[in-house]
């Protein structure tokens, strides 16, 4: 007697024995296909991504910095006319007086910049025919809630500024509409930011030298000595003070300064035999009592 097997019992053929039509057409084959389609939508879209986004990156605008300069600054500071990009570029430096505000002073000729990021730091060099002596450096190292910004010392002055480029800020500079210059030099410059809390290392002098107001008969007012001092310990306010170099017009003043927020209280008068002449002036800049005009801030 001879057995017949069921059709479902009859042994498949083996994959080793498919050919590739049959392999083509298999769920393995179909599935693997499947597969491999999705992996590499994916990695094309990801490719796409990381693409875009390096690229926004490597070419992002210089327009980018301005905009992170004037929030920085009140929309007191303005880099106009921006050209480039956030890591080489140039624009016009230009100083307002906030918000609302129709005062504006620009400086002459352009300023321009280079940013170099390293694994720790980014590199931010400066240079303005006009007013910077040289290349000037300055250092952001950022950190987990914090961040450092350095500004390694110099022998001589980083550079000198027109007076007049004041008036841009407002009231009482464009009613003054100095002359004169502004010079900043600095043995070392440390400022950091840790949640909040401000701590400045080393310090910063400016000089004002040659003054001279519209206010004033006098050709020159005379030349000042504006200091910033770092506090020793974090949290510790940094100390401002001002004092007469030389010339008619007296000042003197401290104050302290920790981050966003300045107090600073300073008294102007004039020199033996200069009361006449300076009258105008110390009623403008601050409040009078007396012979002496009260200067506050903050």
């Amino acid at each position: 007697m001879q057995l017949h097997w069921p059709s479902w019992f009859r042994r498949r053929p083996s994959l080793s024995r498919i050919g590739p039509s049959g392999f083509a057409n298999s769920t393995f084959a179909e599935l693997a296909w499947q597969r491999a389609r999705n992996a590499s939508r994916r990695w094309s879209t990801w490719g796409a991504i990381v693409g875009a986004f390096a690229g926004l990156v490597l070419f992002a605008p210089a327009s980018w910095l301005a905009s992170a300069a004037s929030a920085a600054s009140g929309q007191r500071l303005q880099l106009a006319d921006t050209q480039g990009s956030i890591w080489s570029g140039s624009a016009q430096l230009v100083l307002t007086g906030g918000p609302g505000s129709r005062d504006a002073s620009a400086l002459p000729g352009r300023l321009h910049w280079q940013l170099r990021p390293s694994w720790n730091r980014v590199d931010l060099r400066l240079r303005q025919a006009c007013c910077l002596e040289r290349d000037v450096l300055v250092q952001f190292k950022p950190g987990l809630g914090r961040y450092t910004i350095v500004v390694p010392g110099q022998t001589q002055a980083l550079g000198q500024w027109p007076a007049a480029w004041l008036m841009g800020l407002g009231t009482p500079f464009n009613t003054m509409q100095l002359g004169g210059a502004l010079r900043l030099t600095t043995s070392g410059l440390t400022l950091e930011s840790a949640q909040g809390r401000w701590r400045l290392v080393g310090g910063a002098d400016v000089d004002l030298l040659g003054v001279s107001s519209r206010l004033s008969t006098l050709d020159t007012l005379g030349s000042y000595r504006l200091s910033l001092r770092g506090g020793a310990a974090t949290g510790e306010t940094a100390t401002l003070s001002l004092d007469t170099l030389e010339g008619a017009l007296r000042l003197t003043g401290s104050g302290q300064w920790a981050g966003p927020k300045l107090r600073f209280r300073g008294e102007a008068s004039a020199a033996e035999g200069q009361e006449a002449a300076l009258n105008n002036l110390l009623n403008i800049i601050g409040r009078r009592q007396g012979a002496a005009s009260v200067i506050s801030i903050g």
